[in-house]
């Protein structure tokens, strides 16, 4: 069975309310044989990265920049992973009250270290999520999971 691995730093209801639509999409009627992996960020490991085949990050911008809950979780698996995940297909949601620029651009330049390759158009929501972005949340699950139904099982 192919693993969707979710890492997330989700303190507040914007973002608690985007990670649950990605994670109801994820699991959507017609997706089968995928299991879905929410961890929170602060309790991520290298291993259940490594046991995945694909990844969606999601985090609030906090002062013009991703989470320190995801920048703790790439400080303590990026090394384990280098090399060892590489065309990890990935998407990312962030949320921000004015900028989630600093937070894209740190996480990717992170993902592009690592040689992940960006499966689904990144989501950035400043404010509250309207009903448009918590429709994009769920087609960023339903899709990451969706790509991943046709992997060879090992």
């Amino acid at each position: 069975m192919a693993v969707l691995l979710v890492v997330h730093h989700s303190p507040g209801p914007s973002l608690g309310a985007m990670l649950e639509q990605v994670l109801v999409g994820a699991d959507a009627a017609g997706i089968t044989g995928v299991e879905i992996r929410s961890v929170d960020a602060l309790n991520a490991h290298a291993s259940m990265v490594q046991a995945a085949d694909g990844i969606i990050l999601g985090t609030p911008a906090n002062l013009g920049y991703m989470s320190g809950a995801l920048k703790h979780f790439f400080d303590t698996t990026y090394n384990e992973c280098l090399g060892a995940t590489d065309s990890m297909p990935y998407g990312v949601f962030i949320h921000g009250e004015s900028d989630t620029s600093g937070a894209l651009l740190g996480i990717t330049k992170i993902v592009t270290g690592l040689r992940w390759r960006l499966a689904q158009p990144d989501l950035s929501c400043i404010g509250a999520p309207d009903q448009s972005m918590l429709e994009a949340c769920w087609e960023l699950g339903a899709a990451m999971a969706a790509g991943l139904m046709d992997l060879p099982q090992a």
